[in-house]
């Protein structure tokens, strides 16, 4: 088959994403338009039909729809404060307290919602007019917000480590959540450390002037101690092997709507709100993954991937130079695509290589998701970054200057998780998930 047609292929897609076509129609469209060029139209059609089924034709994929459920339940369900009381508690010494705060909130509402711009709306809306008051620069109080949010996409439960497993082959879900806490943790951290040295060096002090008594830090823990108890409850089930990650979801969406209704948060009538905001965006997802399915055996069909693999290996066999290539083009991906699509089309194309420098598929998916996760907040196409500056209402050039020290550390934090097998591969051995 003429590996030129696959270069073709890849050609058209940008096209079309630059004539800001949707991106899951730029996918299918494209995809459909190589395989006409390379088999007769009906036979391209079916197939791509049957690639666009069997893509989702996955039990895996069920938990999907079930942790959106979820999540979008407690975004409604009053979470989000309780959350950010005790992350007050926590962090409310240190200094700049307030951005530590909105770090360490979009850290635990981001593993509980599932949604980097969930997280980045709700703590945004909740703190942004706090560190106004308090004398924060907006355009920096924003950056603070945008850059944290995407570490609980790494802390489970998370859809883009199921989406990771479906387009692996099947990597093991549960190990995939065990290992992306120190990952997630360690995004959240390198924020917290450019926090840091931001308030030294601007003044931004302890505010957190308020002393509360030990009955009242009990309650704050108290009140978020529930909300956690979803992580603990859905992760500690699927780790034990009590049941599948598409059971805990499941399990997921009733402890959050109990959660929400003692909290008297939501009523009944809400959930046919939530019930249809949960199917459009599954929707999309799903649509998404079929379309993705049919572009990978496409690429496939053509030997893209040996292409690409080939051409990264000639240039080096160094395997530090090819990961830091890798991380490069991954880099640039995310800033013009979001992290969904960007991991299915890219997953088969890496992957590969990756595995023929000897990387465990779990540190692979740790170094890809935590990579594309910078993107999800840098410009043309950061979706967080969009919804953090219409939340506050900062201007999003002012905002991209106030986030580049943020950007770097995270680039730093990446190398990490890139060259120390250890932060990703630690915690899945340790609880016996590989070998």
């Amino acid at each position: 088959m003429d590996i030129s047609i696959g270069f073709w292929l890849l050609c058209l897609f940008l096209v079309l994403i630059a004539l800001s076509v949707p991106i899951a129609i730029a996918i299918a469209l494209s995809s459909l338009v190589i395989m006409a060029f390379i088999m007769p139209f009906d036979a391209a059609v079916i197939t791509a039909g049957q690639k666009l089924i069997t893509g989702i034709d996955s039990f895996s994929l069920l938990a999907i729809p079930f942790f959106i459920l979820a999540g979008n339940i407690m975004n409604r369900g009053g979470i989000a404060t309780r959350l950010i009381n005790l992350a007050k508690l926590l962090a409310g010494g240190l200094p700049g307290s307030l951005a530590q705060v909105n770090i360490l909130s979009n850290m635990m509402f981001g593993a509980v919602s599932g949604s980097a711009v969930a997280a980045a709306a709700a703590v945004g809306k909740t703190l942004g007019p706090q560190m106004k008051d308090e004398g924060y620069d907006e355009n920096y109080s924003t950056a603070v917000n945008v850059a944290s949010c995407p570490a609980g996409l790494l802390i489970p439960p998370s859809n883009s480590l199921i989406v990771f497993s479906v387009v692996s082959g099947g990597t093991s879900v549960a190990a995939l959540f065990i290992a992306g806490y120190l990952p997630g943790i360690l995004m959240g951290l390198s924020c917290m450390v450019v926090a840091y040295i931001i308030a030294r060096r601007r003044g931004y002090t302890n505010t957190s002037s308020t002393r509360l008594t030990m009955r009242q830090k009990l309650t704050v823990v108290w009140q978020a101690v529930p909300s956690l108890g979803l992580i603990v409850v859905v992760i500690g089930g699927i780790i034990g092997g009590v049941f599948t990650a598409t059971e805990g979801a499941c399990i997921a969406v009733l402890y959050a709507l109990i959660l929400a209704l003692a909290y008297r948060a939501i009523s009944i009538r809400d959930l046919k709100d939530i019930s249809i905001e949960t199917t459009v965006i599954t929707g999309i997802m799903l649509f998404l993954i079929g379309a993705s399915t049919i572009m990978s055996w496409a690429m496939a069909f053509t030997g893209l991937p040996d292409l690409i693999s080939t051409w990264m290996l000639s240039i080096s066999e160094n395997p530090v130079v090819i990961l830091i290539l890798m991380n490069i083009i991954l880099m640039i991906v995310g800033m013009f695509m979001d992290l969904t699509p960007a991991l299915l089309i890219f997953t088969p194309i890496f992957m590969p290589i990756a595995t023929e420098l000897g990387m465990h598929p779990i540190h692979f998916a740790m170094m890809i998701i935590f990579n594309l996760c910078i993107g999800i907040a840098t410009p043309p196409v950061g979706t967080a970054l969009f919804v953090g500056c219409s939340v506050s209402g900062a201007r999003i050039e002012e905002v991209v200057k106030a986030i580049l020290p943020f950007c770097a550390v995270l680039i730093v934090a990446l190398m990490l998780v890139t060259f120390i097998p250890a932060i990703s591969l630690f915690l899945p051995g340790l609880f016996g998930l590989i070998n």
